[in-house]
Order: structure tokens, then C-alpha cells, then sequence
């Protein structure tokens, strides 16, 4: 199902008479969404040593999403994380990413994610385009993501979900804290793979 514009192939005297049909799946999705951070997961991998993966997540974050099935073009997302949350699965490495050194948490508390553009790349895959901010550094970042379908659950929620991932260099946000290894290279990549899992819930109509 398309969520986004498909680039057209029309003419434009093609354009000029012909009337794009909307499909109506698409156009019941249309609606503002929130985030489910119970069901959803932002996290990332990076190497380690060299030789070996690490993987975390933020256990703290919220967003939404806004569908526009008629004209998708203006579809858009927005997420906030907190650096705190972050969760490695070992305490002691959790706190240096939060100190100084990597995050600098109690300074910059939130990474955010402002939307500015999306496109279809070709079925259920799209590629969402906009500011990833961290440690007061904007850049622009472009997500991969699959449309993992739309569904009613047991409480009567209408939800829809995506995954997906982007590579970033952490150095470009400003985070290039590291430690050289006696066999040559470094602690830690500064290639980081960031992941997303997102299950948003459908607010209701305002009356």
C-alpha cells in the first residue's frame, strides 16, 4: 500500500486532464498518530573492539506521525528521545554514554527527529527525510523504512507500523569520544546503525 507520492510518468497535457484516483485504503489511514512506546522500539548497533557488535535502545521516547492519504506529500513525523533512557544492558557502560564523554545527558537531555520530505522507493518501502538533532547538532538524516501494514487490535485501536534503519557517523553529531587499542584501531566505530521499530496508535475524530 502506498503511503507516499509515487512519481508520476504522466505527460503534462496527460497531467493537465487526468484525475490521480485515491485508494481508498490509503485514504482511511488518513489522521494524526501517536507513537506506542510500549510497542515500539529506537535503538542502535554499533562495533565494538573492532571485532564485535553492540546493541541499545532509549527506553523513554515519544512522537507522532500525521497520514494524509489524499495527498501524502503532506505526511510528516516528529520524535523525541531521552538520552537517559538508554539502555546497553550494562550499567556501568550506560553511564559513560550519558556522561560527558558521549551524550552529555543532563545537558542535552532529548535527540529529536523533525520530518521533512518522504518518498516511495518502490512497494512498502520508503525513505523519510528530515533533522535528527543531538547535543544541539542538526543535520539532515534520511531513514529507510517498510510499512509493515495497518490493523484493529483487541481494544479497538486502529494502528499502523513501520521499521526501519539509518547509518549515521557519530562524530557529524559531535559525539567522537574514543580510545585506541593496543592492535591498532579504536574502541568504538564511529559508523552507528540507528533502528526503528514504531507502532502508532490512531487518535480519534474531533467532533
Amino acid at each position: 500500500m502506498a503511503l507516499f507520492n509515487r512519481k508520476s510518468t504522466a505527460t503534462p497535457s496527460a497531467t493537465a486532464t487526468a484525475t490521480v484516483a485515491v485508494d481508498p485504503a490509503l485514504a482511511a489511514l488518513t489522521g494524526e498518530y501517536a507513537i506506542d512506546p510500549a510497542h515500539s522500539s529506537i535503538g542502535f548497533t554499533v562495533r565494538h573492539a573492532m571485532v564485535t557488535n553492540v546493541r541499545g535502545s532509549f527506553g523513554e521516547h515519544e512522537g507522532s506521525l500525521k497520514l494524509d492519504g489524499h495527498n501524502p506529500a503532506n505526511s510528516a513525523a516528529s520524535i523525541d528521545v531521552k538520552i537517559a533512557s538508554v539502555d546497553t544492558g550494562i550499567a556501568d557502560r550506560d553511564g559513560h554514554l550519558v556522561s560527558g564523554d558521549f551524550f552529555d545527558a543532563e545537558k542535552f537531555p532529548l535527540m529529536t527527529f523533525r520530518s521533512t520530505q518522504a518518498e516511495q522507493l518502490g512497494g512498502d518501502k520508503y525513505r523519510i527525510t528530515g533533522d535528527l538533532t543531538i547535543k544541539d547538532v542538526t543535520r539532515p538524516l534520511a531513514i529507510d523504512l517498510e510499512f509493515n501494514g495497518s490493523a484493529t487490535d483487541v481494544y479497538g485501536n486502529e494502528r499502523v507500523g513501520f521499521e526501519g534503519s539509518a547509518d549515521i557517523l557519530r562524530s557529524d553529531w559531535g559525539l567522537t569520544w574514543n580510545a585506541a587499542l593496543e592492535t591498532g584501531g579504536v574502541m568504538v566505530s564511529d559508523k552507528v546503525r540507528l533502528n526503528f521499530d514504531i507502532s502508532a496508535i490512531k487518535a480519534a475524530p474531533q467532533a
